[in-house]
Order: structure tokens, then C-alpha cells, then sequence
């Protein structure tokens, strides 16, 4: 994988300072993936089984979309941050939702990375927590960056929309 060099970090600055006519100090990225991808088919591939997975809670598309040693970087407190975390987070949100979908927004694939903009939809029938729900619309977003080894994800960082979903949910006042 390619890192950006110094000497395009100094053309991005000396572009700006010519546009705003202000030399920015500008924050430095921890890592900039700039390379065409690997295989995207591959990638690709297992970004959408695990799309999937989460629309249909097929456990298997997840099983062969994540690495067995897949790390999730960013689960809430209490999930595990392994493959077993991701299916017990899928069943217990069933619960809450049993006619969850989820359609991908947009894929972008980069490097050995693959970006996922999903959209979660259905409604909130089952518990969640303490709440029975009564029929609410569901509808949020979720972002997922996906580090792709082998054709599989071993690693995921996410963020989803969750003020919004538990607003929807009720447990968080509009």
C-alpha cells in the first residue's frame, strides 16, 4: 500500500495558500490509502455479503464475509469485538426489528479498504432493552471503513447513527 509523501502533503498546502491566499497549517492523517485496490471484485464481495448478512441475518453470509480472526474497532460497550460479537449484535437487533433491511448506499474501494455507507430500515415490534415497540418506523445510517485481507474483512471501524435510531426507538427523548 502506498502512503502520500511529503512532497504531496507540500503541493496540497501551496495549492491551498494559492487559492485562500492563507499558508494553512493542515492536520496530518494517521494513514492516506491513495492506490487502486487489490482485487475490488473480491472486496467488493465480501463488503456486500456483509450487507447482506445484515439484511437478511444470515449468519453464514457474515461467516464468509468475516476473517476468522476479524476485529471489530469500534463496538459498543459490552459486544464482543470478534465475528461472534457481529452475529449476537444482528440477533439482538432483530429482536427489537424482525423486518430489518439494510441497502448499501454507496461502496467506495481503495487500497486494501473498502467504505460502506448503509441505510437500516424497518420497525420497532420487538424489545429492545426494557421497550416493547409499537410499530415505530426505523431508518438510519451507518458508515463502516472495512480493512479487506484474503477477500475477507478483518477489520471494521463503524459509526452509526444512533441518536437517531434511538430517538425512533424512544428511549431517547425527540
Amino acid at each position: 500500500m502506498k502512503r502520500v509523501s511529503s512532497s504531496l502533503v507540500a503541493l496540497a498546502i501551496a495549492t491551498t495558500a494559492s487559492a485562500t491566499g492563507v499558508t494553512p497549517t493542515l492536520v496530518r492523517a494517521h494513514q492516506t490509502i491513495v492506490t487502486a485496490p487489490v482485487d475490488a471484485t473480491a472486496m467488493t464481495l465480501a463488503a456486500l455479503r456483509y450487507a447482506n448478512f445484515w439484511n437478511t441475518g444470515n449468519e453464514a453470509l457474515a461467516r464468509a464475509a468475516l476473517a476468522p480472526d476479524f476485529v471489530d474497532h469500534t463496538p459498543p460497550p459490552g459486544r464482543v469485538p470478534g465475528v461472534e460479537g457481529a452475529l449476537a449484535a444482528s440477533r439482538n437487533f432483530r429482536a427489537a426489528v424482525p423486518d430489518l433491511s439494510c441497502t448499501v448506499e454507496q461502496l467506495i474501494v481503495a487500497g486494501d479498504r473498502v467504505v460502506s455507507h448503509l441505510r437500516f430500515r424497518g420497525h420497532f415490534t420487538g424489545r429492545f432493552g426494557d421497550r416493547q415497540g409499537h410499530g415505530q418506523p426505523v431508518d438510519f445510517i451507518a458508515t463502516d471503513i472495512y480493512r479487506i485481507v484474503d477477500g475477507r474483512i478483518a477489520d471494521n471501524w463503524h459509526l452509526e447513527d444512533n441518536l437517531t435510531l434511538l430517538k425512533q426507538l424512544g428511549v431517547v427523548a425527540p
